[in-house]
């Protein structure tokens, strides 16, 4: 099997000089060339054809948010984001993921070292290198751009809805909590993201959705209108005493390498809420959140997949669907009508 071809770009010498010599370690991965800055980093791409670029985002001349728009306008490739760990880099990062990144790690520094990012970063670099970036740009084409909220429930009383998402699923979420009524039920979200990337997450969200969105704190209700997405780099569970439904926000092993886990998510939403709730699980690679949704299921509640079509990476929803924890399969521009016809 051929080594997957990498581009670095970034404008300090040293990153480029550590992330080579990182990504060496990995057989499977080749560092094809470096460039300082997006100008370089456009020949690059024309005369080495990368299968995949790792892009920082807060460069001179011309910023990494300026050169995506035009790489995903004209020549889609997969591109991961090494970003700082700063507000700013945060909420760059996350526009980064808009307009068609496939997904973001933390640079080295502060208390991030070389030997915490290496692996995550050959990790995403081979799920990037299967992702369906291509495919993606071409439906963002072909359809217009509107988060319309759908109609008012009738009903919301006691009901949950748990999502899972990792790789390409900021946008999915995005496609789904921006068509949710201000009264829909309760819903707690695990997105496989860095720590301090959720909060800015959150933000954003909030500011696009009919529902109010935040990074969830221990002891947060769930209750209508509302949406509860676990910090990066904690566990949430779902708890109930008598009618109130609410979060705990925990610190604990990785599950599937991944803190938060959606299964620890899921495993306590078939618990806690049984057939009251609805189990989504999006686009991403590996198997957290499988056999929570089958657990789920199992319990009485409604679940659902997104389908490989729409998925950047069919990973999560595949091994859901295997284990036979998929109720029904559909589109992601499908799953927000579906959720709210669960709930009634």
């Amino acid at each position: 099997m051929k080594p997957i071809r990498v581009l670095i770009i970034d404008d300090s010498a040293i990153v480029r000089k550590v992330l080579s010599q990182e990504l060496a370690n990995f057989p499977d991965i080749e560092v094809v060339g470096t460039a300082p800055n997006p100008y370089v980093g456009r020949d690059k791409i024309v005369s080495l054809e990368p299968d995949v670029i790792t892009l920082d985002i807060e460069m001179p001349r011309m910023d990494g948010i300026t050169f995506l728009r035009k790489l995903m306008k004209y020549h889609p490739l997969p591109v991961v984001v090494v970003s700082a760990l700063t507000p700013r880099g945060s909420a760059m990062s996350l526009e980064a993921l808009e307009i068609g990144a496939v997904d973001v790690v933390p640079k080295p520094g502060g208390s991030y070292t070389v030997g915490d990012i290496s692996q995550e970063l050959a990790q995403k670099i081979r799920i990037a290198a299967r992702a369906n970036v291509r495919g993606r740009m071409e439906e963002r084409q072909g359809e217009a751009e509107t988060y319309a909220p759908s109609a008012s429930l009738k009903e919301t009383s006691n009901k949950v809805i748990a999502i899972g998402a990792s790789t390409g699923g900021t946008e999915a979420l995005k496609k789904i909590l921006t068509r949710m009524p201000p009264n829909a039920p309760g819903i707690v979200v695990v997105q496989h993201m860095p720590a301090n990337f959720t909060t800015a997450f959150a933000k954003r969200l909030d500011d696009a959705c009919a529902v109010k969105v935040k990074e969830a704190e221990d002891n947060d209700s769930v209750t209508p209108g509302r949406v509860l997405i676990a910090p990066g780099n904690y566990h949430m569970i779902l708890r109930r005493s008598g009618a109130r439904y609410y979060v705990e926000v925990k610190d604990g092993p990785m599950v599937h390498h991944q803190r938060p886990s959606v299964d620890i998510l899921f495993r306590s939403t078939a618990r806690y809420a049984g057939a009251n709730a609805v189990g989504v699980i999006l686009t991403g690679m590996g198997a957290d959140g499988a056999q929570g949704l089958l657990e789920m299921r199992q319990a009485g509640a409604r679940t659902l997949g997104q389908d490989e079509e729409s998925c950047v990476v069919y990973g999560m929803p595949k091994e859901a669907a295997r284990l036979g924890a998929v109720e029904k399969e559909l589109p992601l521009n499908a799953i927000a009508e579906e959720i709210l016809r669960m709930v009634q």
